[in-house]
This record gives structure tokens, C-alpha cells and sequence, in this order.
């Protein structure tokens, strides 16, 4: 039997997350169900999905428990700034899933903050500049305290430039591999 996958799509505000999720999901890694509480909420407010946020997080949320019991591969999106992913991961591991966190960086909340301006500018969803700089290091902190060490594999990309660059890999079991010490150390700084 294959095992079941799950697929994390983690990053900040402006980490490229929607981007490289419909680049990535359904050609290398095969998944064809994405769950993404900004594009439900654009589905069900197209002119003002800031206006039904909690309303897409609820159907997100069950979208997620509805294709875990139905065994579905899929993936969903999150900027990972809280810890209540934990109990659905835990769930989705004891009904049989591998889980794989692929975490989009960036090498700043300025950064962050330009690419929800420009998002904003081309007609997308604006977020808060405070929320965004909460979320950036909310979301990096929970990446190794307490993701990495329930996912499967957990892969760390940069995705300050057009062409994001493996800098961390872990899989339970295995020693970590830093592909790029500098930007690591850069990382573990604005943790400490």
C-alpha cells in the first residue's frame, strides 16, 4: 500500500507560498488537492476576502479533516505562525500519512512587507504590516520548535530571489543537511 502524503506549504506573507504551490504541487509532486483558506475566501468574496477570513479558515479547516478521512493526498498553506497545525498532523500521522513541510523563507520582513504591497498594488489581499512581521518570526520559530520535529521531512527554502535555493533539510531519523551555512546562521540570529 502507498503511503498517504501530506504537504505543508509554510512561509510568511509574501513567501511565494500560492506561487510555488501551483508550480510545484500538481507537476513534480503529483498533488492535485490544495487547500488554501485565501483562495476559498477570494471564492466566496472576490472583491473583499478580507471580509470572510474566519469564515475560509472554518471551511479550510474542514476541508482538511474531510480529506484526511477520506485518505487523500493533499496539501494546504500556512504561514505556520500558530501551533494549531500540531493535533491535524498528529491525526494525519496516526491514519498513515507521510508529512512533508516545505517552508518558503525570506531574508526579511521588509521583503515581506514590499511583496504584500506589491500583491496589494496587482489587486490581491493586503495583511497587516504588523501582522506580517508577527507572522515572519511566529512562523520560523514554530518551524524548529515544533514542526520539524513532527513532519516527516522538512525542507527549507530561500525565496528572496526568483529562484528559491535549498538551504535546510531534515527527515526523522536523520541528521540535518545545511546546504547554505551563512543563510542558516542568519536564520538561527533572528531566533536568538
Amino acid at each position: 500500500m502507498q503511503n498517504k502524503r501530506l504537504y505543508i506549504i509554510g512561509g510568511c506573507n509574501g513567501a511565494g507560498k500560492t506561487t510555488a504551490s501551483f508550480n510545484i504541487l500538481p507537476d513534480i509532486l503529483h498533488c492535485r488537492e490544495y487547500v488554501n483558506a485565501d483562495e476559498i475566501a477570494r471564492g466566496i468574496s472576490p472583491f473583499q476576502p478580507e471580509k470572510v477570513a474566519i469564515d475560509a479558515g472554518r471551511i479550510m479547516l474542514h476541508r482538511i479533516e474531510d480529506l484526511l478521512d477520506q485518505g487523500e493526498d493533499f496539501a494546504f498553506e500556512t504561514t505556520l505562525s500558530t501551533r494549531s497545525f500540531k493535533g491535524t498532523i498528529e491525526r494525519a500521522k496516526a491514519k498513515g500519512y507521510s508529512i512533508t513541510l516545505i517552508y518558503f523563507w525570506l531574508e526579511s520582513t521588509e521583503l515581506a512587507i514590499k511583496r504584500v504591497q506589491t500583491r496589494v498594488e496587482e489587486g490581491g489581499h493586503n495583511i497587516p504590516t504588523d501582522t506580517i512581521v508577527r507572522r515572519y518570526y511566529g512562523g520560523l520559530r514554530n518551524l524548529f520548535n515544533l514542526y520539524q520535529n513532527i513532519c516527516d521531512l522538512i525542507l527549507l527554502y530561500d525565496n528572496s530571489k526568483s529562484n528559491p535555493e535549498l538551504l535546510f533539510e531534515k527527515s526523522i531519523g536523520n541528521s540535518e543537511i545545511i546546504y547554505n551555512k551563512d543563510k542558516f546562521g542568519q536564520i538561527q540570529l533572528m531566533l536568538s
